[in-house]
């Protein structure tokens, strides 16, 4: 029987993630340890300059307080499985998409980056539509995607950012493996006043968009498709450093 460790960046008390538990449970054991708030946009970050404490909420769920969810994938790794790898780490499902440069802020696609990290096959679901989702229904796409990489596996170095439009089973055109697309939108920051007239920043976007380019992340769930982005954790440029040793003629040659 599998043995699945569940995270997110939603915060425990997610639908996302408690439906997404309940598929999973009919696959295998699911652990769950999530964060204990909202952390949205917290990326790929580990807790070290303050102790974390773990607090039980049910069988075989628990939440991090004052946890990320990278934090919560190595508390659920070594401390509640005690160093034995799980056959897989899910994360999600998130409240919302995460596509294009977004998955560089993502904690949901980070809870998948830290698992892969630690040697474990490891997948992030979040959910495209509008603001009233239909999480079981998504869960039920999710978990089709779940017992393909049991059976088949995946790649070494690898992990999958998997998105998924918000509609019925029946009308969800297939599943697509795809490339991270290019978001089009403008950031600006807001100063505002708190009550004591000192300055407050907020960082909003004024424009949202996308590229809506044919085999791209975005592309996909535009068009009715689940889409399913493998990531890697070797971030290097490999085009790039070509370049780079004829352009400012250095090179990656060891004198000897």
């Amino acid at each position: 029987m599998p043995v699945f460790l569940l995270t997110n960046d939603d915060g425990y008390f997610s639908e996302g993630i408690r439906a997404l538990r309940e598929e999973l449970k009919s696959l295998g054991r699911v652990i769950t340890i999530a964060p204990d708030r909202n952390l949205s946009g917290v990326g790929h970050s580990l807790t070290f300059s303050m102790p974390l404490r773990i607090r039980r909420v049910d069988e075989d769920f628990w939440t991090v307080i004052g946890g990320t969810p990278a934090d919560c994938v190595h508390l659920g790794y070594y401390v509640l499985l005690d160093g034995k790898k799980p056959d897989m780490v899910c994360s999600g499902i998130n409240e919302g998409p995460n596509l294009g440069e977004d998955i560089t802020y993502s904690g949901t696609v980070s809870g998948a980056m830290e698992g892969r990290i630690l040697g474990i096959p490891s997948i992030a679901f979040s959910a495209f539509g509008g603001e009233s989702k239909n999480f079981s229904e998504i869960a039920k796409v999710a978990k089709k995607v779940v017992i393909e990489v049991l059976e088949k596996g995946m790649p070494e170095d690898t992990y999958l950012n998997v998105n998924i439009p918000d509609l019925p089973q029946d009308q969800i055109k297939g599943f697509l493996i795809t490339k991270q697309g290019r978001r089009a939108y403008k950031e600006k920051v807001l100063k505002l006043l708190d009550p004591g007239k000192k300055p407050l920043y907020w960082i909003t976007a004024t424009e949202f968009g996308w590229h809506l380019e044919e085999g791209t992340d975005y592309w996909a769930v535009y068009h009715g498709y689940v889409s399913i982005t493998p990531l890697q954790l070797d971030l290097t440029n490999y085009r790039a450093m070509e370049i780079l040793k004829k352009r400012l003629k250095f090179t990656t040659e060891v004198e000897k």
